[in-house]
């Protein structure tokens, strides 16, 4: 009689280990990809029209979402932007460029996205380019794109020469798919 009950004593068992796994796992995928500044991103991503979950991406490449951060050779800030470009930004903006305010977050996003987005217009609408060239400059890019080795229809990039930056965009792509299932997907339980 005992053993007529257990079994679907377990199936229940079974499925509440199985819910708590999946709830665990999100929970540990949450630690490794955090979210900060998730209004700042969608309001930002929304006016430059790209997906949020790729902003989040960069931002977690460049910065790993410290405001504070500064790299080796005077980036700054969330979206890692140097002072000489985040002054052209701000020219094309029509905005007063002031360098203190880089370490904002809100001042960095808006910044950052801009430049992204202007990326992506000129380099053939392609967020792979775009974010090469956010990393190894658009003069690299634009003349990767025109060299048959590294791109057969003068659009798309077949190979990134430069391992770095091969890297990076490899990096913001994964990030990118984490951020979307874990933040962004609006088929998911949780945002």
């Amino acid at each position: 009689m005992l053993i007529k009950h257990a079994k679907p004593v377990l199936t229940v068992l079974l499925v509440l280990a199985l819910l708590l796994t999946a709830t665990s796992c999100t929970a540990v995928e949450k630690r490794l990809y955090p979210l900060e500044h998730k209004e700042l991103i969608e309001k930002y991503a929304e006016k430059h029209g790209m997906p949020p979950e790729l902003l989040a991406a960069v931002i977690k490449t460049e910065s790993g979402f410290d405001e504070n951060a500064r790299s080796r050779v005077g980036a700054i800030g969330l979206m890692q932007l140097m002072p000489s470009t985040a002054e052209e930004i701000a020219w094309r903006m029509g905005v007063e460029y002031d360098a203190s305010a880089l370490t904002d977050p809100e001042t960095n996003i808006s910044y950052g996205t801009y430049y992204l987005k202007h990326l992506y217009d000129l380099l053939g609408a392609d967020w792979d380019n775009a974010c090469a060239a956010y990393n190894a400059g658009i003069g690299r890019v634009t003349g990767w794109l025109k060299n048959e080795e590294y791109c057969k229809d003068g659009k798309t990039l077949s190979y990134i020469p430069i391992e770095e930056t091969r890297n990076y965009v490899n990096k913001i792509n994964n990030y990118k798919e984490k951020y979307k299932k874990l933040y962004f997907d609006s088929e998911g339980d949780e945002q």
